[in-house]
């Protein structure tokens, strides 16, 4: 499996020799050279006692990568696997993400090495309240501002702000009711989270796609009803589809860790999140129109899902999908990255060659830390905002991003993924 860490650092350097190319001043290298590594990075260990009264310890982290345009910003995952080389790669994405898009935010992310669905409820809010007192002192409105991640929910995320409250006590930290909801974000909306911020990811990726599209009208020549598949059906690839299929796109398939399903004429994203919540898998859920039959679709794995002769293929579960021993079987024109880091550097490469566009995570996904931004904004300004104006402020801010990035590749004559890495450098490094 490639380091996603090494990964990060991979597109780091591309991006950084066409500056320095371009830009040949001493400064400039020195400012660069400091996203080599993160600012902060806290190691530490949870003690978590269970239902049974024994005490179990969970590995945890918290990193804060980068905060020269505002505090760090980032979310926090409970899953077994969670590497502290996954948490720095994911701090540094976070770091240019908010730079590409124009937040005055950083990048961090968090983690804990655990297994969730083995919790119970009192048990997982053990863990939280734990990992909320170990990031407390390094965590606030004007320092660092997590948020949900993968496992993680608004239930936990209000966990954290009732833990912190308590804890700024302590620490006899000056803060108002609305500066101590701001501490993190993805809350409950009666607790102050923001209208569409649930969507954000999925919209803000449909955002992107169709403002490449519009770019990219005269070179691709795509079908009025485009297809897609879609590597992935939690909440972000759900939205994703949902969003796509309302403008006509055709979701042909879709998949979860259990595997894939296909269908021909396009399926009902609305109907197969409700059939897979029902049955608990994707597995004959072939939802198509107003109807699921079986005969409607069939059952494919996630390997064959990523390699169908569709339009667009959308990787919106974890990193290191497309790899360089699949990438030469991909056969859509046009990748639309809604997990962090789903292509390796080997096969970003090989698709290249393949004249295959990808429009990166770090633009494509980016619409979820831009509705988080306007969470925390309108917590800290005692705002409240409508579903509309978020949408509409989401896509503007989208759709500058998307046409910032085509215009720097076109500039800098380099791929989508570089040119953001390069507008977000820019922004960072102040040049």
């Amino acid at each position: 499996m490639d380091n996603p860490y090494k990964n990060a650092l991979a597109q780091l350097d591309k991006a950084t020799k066409i500056i320095l190319k371009n830009n040949q001043q001493h400064r400039i290298s020195q400012k660069l050279f400091l996203l080599k590594n993160p600012e902060r990075v806290l190691i530490t260990t949870l003690p978590v006692k269970m239902d049974d009264g024994s005490v179990f310890f969970f590995p945890a982290y918290r990193v804060q990568y980068n905060s020269a345009l505002g505090p760090y910003k980032g979310g926090i995952r409970y899953h077994q696997n969670v590497t502290l080389d996954e948490v720095k790669a994911l701090s540094f994405w976070m770091a240019i993400k908010c730079a590409l898009v124009n937040l005055p935010l950083g990048g961090a992310k968090g983690g804990v090495i655990v297994n969730p669905k083995t919790l119970s409820e009192k048990e997982l809010k053990n863990l939280t309240v734990a990992y909320a007192q170990k990031i407390s002192p390094i965590i606030g409105p004007y320092q660092d501002i997590p948020a949900p991640d993968v496992n993680t929910n608004s239930t936990i995320m209000s966990w954290i702000v009732s833990t912190y409250k308590k804890e700024t006590k302590k620490i006899h930290y000056n803060l108002k009711q609305n500066e101590i909801k701001a501490v993190v974000t993805g809350k409950p909306i009666e607790k102050g989270g923001s209208l569409g911020r649930t969507q954000a990811t999925g919209q803000g990726g449909s955002f992107a796609l169709r403002a490449s599209l519009k770019i990219l009208k005269n070179k691709l020549k795509l079908p009025k009803s485009p297809t897609v598949a879609i590597q992935g059906f939690g909440n972000v690839g759900f939205y994703t589809a949902k969003f796509l299929a309302e403008k006509n796109f055709k979701i042909i398939a879709v998949s979860d860790s259990k595997g894939a399903i296909y269908v021909e004429d396009g399926l009902n994203p609305q109907l197969t999140l409700k059939c897979k919540k029902e049955k608990g898998t994707l597995s004959g859920c072939y939802c198509s129109g107003s109807v699921c039959q079986l005969k409607l679709g069939k059952q494919i794995t996630n390997n064959d899902l990523l390699t169908l002769p569709v339009d667009i293929l959308i990787p919106a579960a974890l990193e290191n999908v497309i790899t360089e021993k699949n990438a030469s079987k991909i056969k859509a024109k046009v990748i639309l990255e809604m997990a962090n880091g789903p292509t390796t550097p080997k096969a970003d490469k090989i698709l290249a060659k393949k004249n295959i566009i990808i429009i990166p995570d770090v633009l494509a996904n980016s619409g979820g830390v831009t509705v988080s931004y306007f969470e925390y904004y309108q917590n800290i300004n005692n705002q409240s905002w409508s579903l509309s104006q978020v949408e509409k402020k989401l896509k503007t801010i989208i759709n500058k991003a998307t046409e910032e990035v085509f215009y720097l590749s076109k500039q800098y004559k380099t791929d989508l993924r570089t040119a953001s890495f390069i507008l977000a450098l820019k922004r960072i490094s102040n040049f």
